[in-house]
């Protein structure tokens, strides 16, 4: 196994695996003609594993597999748990690599480590997510490919990341040192709404919480549902976008945007006042869970809470 691992890996290094990702996104974006198009939806949901009852529209109501992909879902279908203190999945998919950051390090697999500096691609920005907390969700075919807020924010910053686009399954976890730091990502950071003091909070320095939306062999794209910017594209090069005062308001639960296939989300916390609850490694979950909650705490003496 070990052997046919290898070689396969040794066969990706040869391919053009952005190029061919490239190609399945539009493959998957051809229409056909109505009754091969329910065909083609339906025996891929049957070969995944979708329960088309959660979907919003009818399997008629899509023109491509690219569309089905990015379903949305019925009202419902996906409750938001807790209250405003409770952090929410931000997708559905399978629980990955989790625990506390420490010595700016994050695990792939057991055994398998690689810097949050590297994943964010900021040295400084990493420093502010020791001591913190992070989270792997694995997005496989047959999942419900957006994903979402894990508490209501603003998104103060996108930062784009070419790269390669390496498979996120088990050969390519065990296989690539720093694989979710050498695909193409989306770092997206959003500031906690009155997560810092009962009241409403106050700025103290950065305090936001890392969304990294991961690309992978055969993700066509990754795309956000409020701004332009979307991975895979030749000759991309690195972007950053601060909003300031314009950065986008959502509320929690609120989708932020999609794969057009499966892939990973990593989450990253600063310390303090947001704590995640670590599962076992491939239990599923479905976005809207409480997987973790926000501890306000009072201001200190002299400081005031916004309005």
């Amino acid at each position: 196994m070990q052997g046919v691992r290898r070689a396969l890996l040794g066969l990706l290094f040869l391919l053009p695996k952005n190029a061919m990702s490239r190609w399945m996104g539009r493959f998957a974006s051809w229409p056909l003609p109505s009754r091969l198009q329910r065909a083609e939806i339906r025996l891929f949901g049957w070969l995944a594993g979708v329960d088309l009852s959660e979907m919003r529209d009818e399997v008629e109501a899509f023109s491509s597999l690219q569309q089905f992909f990015t379903r949305a879902l019925r009202a419902g279908a996906r409750p938001i748990e807790g209250g405003r203190a409770c952090l929410v999945s931000p997708c559905d998919g399978a629980w990955g690599a989790s625990g506390p950051i420490a010595s700016g390090q994050l695990l792939q697999v057991k055994g398998r480590a690689y810097r949050v500096a590297d994943l964010l691609g900021d040295e400084e920005l990493a420093d502010a997510y020791e001591g913190g907390c992070y989270a792997t969700f694995y997005l496989s075919p047959r999942d419900y490919h957006r994903f979402h807020t894990p508490t209501a924010g603003r998104v103060v910053r996108l930062d784009y990341h070419p790269g390669s686009l390496w498979p996120v399954n088990s050969m390519g976890l065990q296989g690539i040192d720093g694989l979710f730091a050498r695909n193409e990502r989306i770092c997206a950071y959003l500031e906690p709404e009155s997560t810092v003091f009962v009241g409403g909070g106050v700025d103290v320095g950065w305090r936001s919480i890392a969304l990294v939306a991961v690309g992978a062999t055969m993700v066509g794209s990754v795309r956000l549902a409020f701004n332009e910017l979307c991975t895979n594209v030749p000759g991309s090069v690195p972007i950053r976008r601060e909003f300031g005062e314009n950065a986008p308001h959502f509320t929690r639960g609120e989708e932020w945007g999609h794969f057009e296939f499966g892939s990973t989300i990593v989450m990253l916390t600063p310390p303090g006042e947001l704590e995640i609850d670590f599962r076992p490694l491939g239990e599923p979950l479905r976005m809207g869970e409480a997987i973790g909650c926000i501890h306000p705490v009072e201001p200190a003496e002299g400081e005031t809470s916004r309005s």
